[in-house]
């Protein structure tokens, strides 16, 4: 966890978290610090809980990119498309953050990944003096029962207004809007969305679209601090090794991610960098009733 030596700013003030935006395989990036995007996520919030009276306000849709993401936003230009839209994407992969340096050499980039169990932990923490409410969406309901214990150990004052364990398999509309209602009428001001890529994202911008809250795509946070999965240690996360640790842990289910997916995050690395990256078009997010989202949690 990331420690903010400085308090959250106002919400009318807004400087303290503007970060440079650079694109990656044509996806918009802020290169955010970790202590930055912690306060940009929180300032956010706070911003929201004043239209809450008006359900038609639009929230943000935050997303967590490492190399596997946008490897699969490389080939599928409906992930793409909702990253090319979002609110803001974190660089949360150090293979992400060393390709921007790369990519951006006239740009002033933060050398350090915003890591999504550790911005997941950093807003907990400091959201409690700015009465943050949080609402736990994905997963399964043991492992939401252990992250619900750990995070209120870890921080008595939290406030963790609501949390669902969707269904294992497709959605209908109509249980895809009983979500959003459940959400808007728990006065959530935080909604983390752990379904496993791109499930969450796909469900994270609807939310956002849907609902005045600040809707985080946050990838494996709750498993890891649930304690339900290891995390990498300290020196493989910095030296860009996380993937290699957790193929180890999960052979079977990650070796066409790491496989593929890395070379196709290579290849498009080289192609931007060679100057021959094909521009695209991003499609129109599908609504509620286009898209039926499973409780998946892999990220």
């Amino acid at each position: 966890m990331t420690l903010l030596t400085d308090s959250v700013p106002d919400d009318s003030v807004s400087d303290d978290c503007a970060a440079p935006v650079v694109h990656c395989l044509g996806v918009p990036i802020a290169a955010h610090t970790p202590e930055s995007a912690a306060r940009q996520v929180i300032r956010l919030a706070r911003q929201h809980r004043a239209t809450r009276s008006t359900r038609s306000a639009r929230g943000t849709d935050v997303h967590l990119c490492n190399a596997h993401t946008l490897s699969l936003a490389d080939r599928d230009p409906e992930l793409h498309g909702i990253l090319r839209r979002a609110a803001l994407n974190l660089p949360d992969g150090q293979p992400v953050v060393w390709a921007n340096q790369l990519l951006h050499r006239g740009t002033p980039l933060p050398a350090t990944r915003v890591y999504g169990p550790d911005l997941f932990l950093d807003v907990f923490a400091h959201g409690q003096d700015a009465g943050l409410r949080h609402y736990l969406l994905g997963s399964t309901p043991e492992v939401l029962d252990a992250l619900r214990s750990e995070l209120l150990r870890r921080f008595p004052r939290t406030r963790i207004v609501g949390a669902c364990s969707p269904p294992f398999r497709p959605m209908t509309d109509s249980e895809l809007r009983d979500e959003e209602e459940a959400v808007f009428s728990s006065g959530a001001d935080v909604v983390w969305v752990g379904l496993g890529t791109p499930k969450q994202d796909i469900r994270a911008a609807q939310l956002a679209a849907a609902l005045p809250v600040v809707s985080v795509a946050i990838g494996a946070a709750f498993d890891f601090v649930a304690g339900n999965k290891p995390q990498a240690p300290q020196w493989m996360q910095q030296g860009g090794l996380e993937w290699l640790f957790r193929f180890g842990c999960e052979p079977r289910r990650l070796w066409r991610r790491y496989l593929f997916g890395n070379a196709r995050f290579l290849r498009g690395v080289a192609r931007q960098a060679a100057g021959t990256a094909v521009p695209r078009r991003a499609p129109t997010l599908p609504g509620t009733a286009a898209v039926a989202l499973g409780g998946e949690n892999i990220s």
